[in-house]
């Protein structure tokens, strides 16, 4: 009489790239999970290419003091009027300040489409100058007005009254963000261009204090 002998064995998971091997065209792979844009921040964006045409004379964000996060990078548009997005998203509540950038003037101060604008012409940029927006916002400042940088142009607006938006939520992002952007006459720019790395990394390195050694007054 025999005896049957059952053999257990450790099922493994094939790696998905064995797994397209093995089934060449037949295989259907779900698509590789990406980071989430809500947790993108400044430093994930440092590695990119720097555009050329876009000095870096910010000395500051324009909101907070700390890299904020970016809820949605720059995507340029293949044609003036392809899709894309004309700027990045930085998050912050309602009512946070927001700074000028670098010095300037300002060339606009108001609403549009129902959302308030504030654009500045930036100093030493050349012709015509580069020209950075912050939307939606409550101005703080007046058309033709020089602003030095750092200077409060005006506050992150939520949604409006009558929008129907859930708490929390901005009139241009799911979440209260603010839209920074920057142009050159007509055409649009990567505003992280304008940030130098310190900036863009979170700022100088500083030295902290060592056991035993005594911190100069």
């Amino acid at each position: 009489m025999r005896t049957r002998q059952w053999v257990t064995a450790t099922v493994r998971p094939v790696p998905a790239l064995a797994l397209a091997l093995i089934l060449g065209p037949y295989a259907s792979l779900p698509p590789v999970p990406t980071q989430a844009p809500a947790a993108r921040t400044a430093a994930t964006e440092a590695g990119r290419a720097r555009d050329p045409a876009v000095p870096a004379v910010a000395r500051n964000w324009p909101v907070g003091p700390l890299p904020p996060a970016i809820l949605r990078g720059w995507t340029p548009p293949a044609t003036p009027y392809g899709a894309g997005h004309r700027g990045v998203d930085l998050a912050a509540p309602p009512g946070t300040p927001v700074r000028a950038v670098a010095p300037g003037r300002v060339s606009f101060a108001g609403r549009v489409a129902g959302r308030g604008v504030v654009a500045v012409e930036l100093t030493g940029t050349g012709a015509p100058p580069l020209r950075t927006t912050y939307l939606p916002v409550h101005p703080r400042v007046e058309r033709g007005e020089q602003v030095a940088a750092g200077q409060v142009v005006g506050t992150v607006a939520g949604a409006a009254p009558d929008a129907g938006a859930e708490p929390g939520r901005s009139a241009h992002c799911a979440t209260s963000c603010l839209h920074w952007g920057l142009l050159r006459g007509s055409s649009y720019l990567d505003p992280l261009s304008l940030l130098p790395l310190r900036l863009l990394n979170g700022g100088p390195s500083r030295l902290l204090p060592v056991a035993g050694v005594p911190v100069p007054r």
